[in-house]
């Protein structure tokens, strides 16, 4: 499966990035490649299941702290919760989604690793449902994290920057010769 991993609308990201997730049963072999984000701080990163099996619109966003973005609850009705924490090392459930220390750190990494994901993601991963998002934002541009949008929706110890999704992806099967592959939305040819 692949993703190409375009900016959440509304939060001011330029960044980009590509995936790709080989799921062989529950092993996942994960690799990542993003640039243009923030420099100097982690990214968590997910895959997101049980949604729409999209990323969010525009139209998803509120107001927070007087400006209009995206929080990553704000993302949930399109692309579902956390399934798997994309941590460099230790664990991946859920539990680890703010496992801040355990994330890449940088504005351009490449992030590759195996682990075993759960039922429930490799079905949605199957399915073309599984959606990746890389969080953390440079809303103002301050090249940091700040507290412009606020406290974060999931920790408010965090600040609301450091939560917001920056880039989105959904992992579908890759197109060939110009036959439309499930979920891939497009067709080519």
């Amino acid at each position: 499966m692949q993703a190409q991993l375009a900016p959440v609308p509304t939060n001011h990201v330029t960044g980009s990035g590509r995936a790709h997730v080989t799921l062989r049963g529950n092993q996942a072999i994960v690799d990542v490649t993003v640039s243009g984000l923030l420099r100097g701080v982690p990214h968590a990163m997910h895959f997101h299941v049980n949604g729409q099996g999209a990323c969010p619109t525009a139209s998803a966003a509120t107001q927070l702290n007087g400006h209009t973005a995206l929080s990553t609850t704000d993302g949930h009705p399109a692309y579902g919760m956390i399934g798997t924490s994309l941590t460099t090392s230790g664990d991946t459930s859920p539990a680890s989604a703010l496992a801040v220390a355990r994330f890449p750190v940088g504005g351009s990494f490449h992030y590759q690793r195996t682990i075993t994901v759960t039922d429930d993601v490799a079905r949605n991963i199957k399915a073309g449902k599984a959606v990746l998002v890389v969080h953390g934002i440079d809303y103002n541009g301050s090249g940091k994290f700040t507290n412009v949008l606020g406290a974060s929706d999931l920790d408010p110890k965090l600040p609301q920057t450091a939560t917001a999704p920056a880039l989105c992806g959904v992992l579908a099967a890759p197109m060939h010769s110009g036959v439309m592959t499930p979920n891939s939305g497009q067709h080519t040819g």
